[in-house]
C-alpha cells in the first residue's frame, strides 16, 4: 500500500514511518497541513493517517476539503484530545478510523490493516471495460479467453484509465499518481509505459484503445464506440 503520514511531531513521525515502512509499505511524509493537503490532493494514496493538532491548517480542515475533493483514501484521524467531540466531527467529515494518543503500535497495525481491506486494496477486485477485465489482485488483464500479467506501473497506469475512461488524462496527473508527487520521471517515460500496454492490450485483442492527445496526456476509448 501507499501511505501518507501527517503529523507535525517529528520524532513519532519518525517512528511511525520505520514501522510501517518495514512491513514494505510506500511511505511519504508532510510535517504541517498545507503540504499534506498538497501530497493528498494528488490522489496517490491508499491510506492517510492524519493529526487533528497541525500547523498552518489543521486536520479536520484537511479533512474536509479532502472529500471536498472527492479523494477516496482512506483516512486514520490522530489525535491528542480524547473528547468525544473532536471524534464525531472527524467521522461526520468522512474520516474513516480515528486513533487517541498515546497508542500502541500493534493497534495502529490493526486499523490499517483493518482500513486497506474496506478499501479493496487485499481484495480480487476487477475493474472490466468492454470486454477488458483488470484483476487488481493478480495484475492481470483478460480479454476474449486470453490473459496476461503486467508491471506494477502498467497495473497503476491502466487502473487510472479504466477508472476515468471517456476523460483526457494529463501527464502531469498520471506521473504524480503513478511515479509520485516529487518524483523526477521524465514525461518518455510515461510513453514508454503505454507503448507497453497497447502491445499487451492488442496481444489479448481487447476491445479499447489508449489514445493519446497531443501537447496534453491520454485517454482510454472503447473501439465500438
Amino acid at each position: 500500500m501507499k501511505i501518507l503520514i501527517v503529523e507535525d511531531e517529528v520524532q513519532l513521525l519518525a517512528a511511525l514511518k520505520d514501522i510501517i515502512a518495514a512491513k514494505g509499505d510506500q511511505v511519504d511524509v508532510a510535517t504541517n497541513g498545507i503540504k499534506g493537503e498538497e501530497l493528498a490532493l494528488t490522489g496517490t494514496y491508499d491510506i492517510i493517517i492524519l493529526d487533528i493538532m497541525l500547523p498552518g491548517k489543521n486536520g479536520l480542515e484537511v479533512l474536509k476539503e479532502l472529500r471536498k475533493e472527492k479523494i477516496k483514501s482512506a483516512i486514520l484521524l490522530l489525535t491528542a484530545k480524547a473528547e468525544v467531540e473532536d471524534k464525531i466531527k472527524g467521522l461526520d467529515l468522512g474520516a474513516d478510523d480515528y486513533l487517541t494518543k498515546p497508542f500502541s503500535t500493534g493497534e495502529l497495525l490493526a486499523r490499517l490493516r483493518a482500513l486497506g481491506r474496506r478499501g479493496g486494496i487485499e481484495t480480487g477486485e476487477e475493474l472490466e471495460l468492454n470486454g477488458l477485465v483488470l484483476d487488481k489482485q493478480t495484475y492481470q488483464i483478460r480479454a476474449g479467453g486470453e490473459e496476461v500479467k503486467l508491471g506494477a506501473k502498467e497495473f497503476r497506469l491502466l487502473e487510472i484509465l479504466m477508472e476515468n475512461h471517456k476523460q483526457i488524462l494529463p501527464k502531469e496527473r498520471l506521473i504524480e499518481k503513478v511515479w509520485g508527487y516529487e518524483s523526477e520521471a521524465e514525461y518518455n517515460v510515461i510513453e514508454v509505459y503505454m507503448s507497453f500496454l497497447r502491445r499487451k492490450l492488442a496481444a489479448i485483442g481487447a476491445e479499447v484503445s489508449i489514445k493519446a492527445i497531443r501537447g496534453v496526456g491520454y485517454i482510454l476509448e472503447e473501439k465500438d464506440d
